[in-house]
């Protein structure tokens, strides 16, 4: 059964705490408890009708609140969404009633030879007004047809193009004035883009990032790790470890900033046992739980729970 999202006075309890469900860990994620609130799938995984993939969704349901993650979508493309591709997420999305519904801000399809092909891949964007129209433009009708809103979230960055003519901060809040969407975002990529950069305070230039876009814009917040390099080699946002403690304190800071925000544990390569993913949503919860005051009455000695409500 699903857990209350809301506390006995009707308001809002806590930090909305998840994981992506990955295959590996179906079993387990659907007989065993848990203490988290939702699980994200990346939706492409489902949109065939019919089969295992769609029973397990639908026991998912059952048991957690459900995100869809998209990776496919490439709403900077300026070929736009296939109708094909709008249709599978519209119908998975009835079928699902998620809580979030999420893709990047990117492109993937292209025209080669006459043909729409899609690259496979999450492509940067230049952060220029030509590919801010694009993009606008995209998710405007993406929302349209689903009858929602989306989440956009910021990718890690591994080059910097000549001709952009604005900072990422910028493209990603102009992108919300002009749309209505929200943003999801990546604590990890910023962190990643940092070291890309060479930058001399990697965690430092991510709070200065996230000072950047306003307060009330931010939907959600993914967490996640990445394989450690050399100095000066290239950082690749691979989700294959455990959150580092830089990410953790951005986390922290990020709270503070965008309050109760719903927020996922990515770990794709590389995968933990499903009690170590777990652990992970864990730490989450503890620092959301220190950042808002949040009180486990249940785990606290019924005469220390008399002592804290007098006061």
């Amino acid at each position: 059964m699903k857990k209350s999202l809301v506390n006995h006075d009707g308001s809002k309890s806590k930090v909305l705490i998840g994981v992506g469900l990955r295959h590996q860990h179906f079993t387990e994620a659907l007989t065993t408890p848990s203490n988290i609130d939702f699980v994200e799938v990346h939706s492409e995984n489902f949109f065939a009708q019919g089969g295992a993939s769609q029973q397990v969704l639908e026991q998912a349901g059952e048991k957690y609140d459900i995100s869809l993650h998209s990776t496919a979508m490439g709403l900077g493309s300026a070929q736009g969404v296939p109708n094909q591709y709008l249709n599978k997420l519209r119908t998975l999305a009835s079928a699902s009633k998620p809580i979030l519904m999420s893709d990047h801000a990117c492109f993937s399809w292209s025209q080669l030879n006459g043909q729409q092909v899609h690259a496979g891949d999450l492509l940067p964007l230049a952060y220029s007004e030509q590919t801010l129209m694009v993009l606008a433009h995209n998710i405007d009708r993406v929302q349209q047809f689903l009858g929602r809103s989306l989440l956009v979230e910021n990718l890690s960055a591994y080059i910097q193009y000549s001709h952009a003519c604005m900072p990422e901060t910028e493209f990603l809040v102009r992108l919300v004035e002009l749309t209505g969407c929200k943003l999801l975002i990546d604590l990890n990529n910023i962190i990643v883009t940092a070291n890309n950069l060479n930058e001399v305070d990697p965690l430092n230039f991510a709070k200065q990032w996230l000072l950047n876009i306003p307060e009330q814009v931010v939907g959600e917040i993914h967490l996640a790790g990445f394989t450690p390099v050399k100095q000066g080699d290239l950082v690749i946002d691979d989700h294959s470890q455990a959150v580092s403690s830089q990410g953790w304190q951005l986390y922290r800071s990020a709270l503070n900033r965008f309050g109760k925000v719903p927020t996922l544990i990515e770990w794709d390569n590389n995968l933990p046992s499903w009690q170590s993913l777990l652990a992970e949503a864990d730490k989450a919860r503890d620092i959301a739980e220190q950042v808002f005051k949040i009180e486990h009455y249940s785990s606290i000695h019924p005469s220390v729970i008399g002592e804290l409500t007098h006061e």
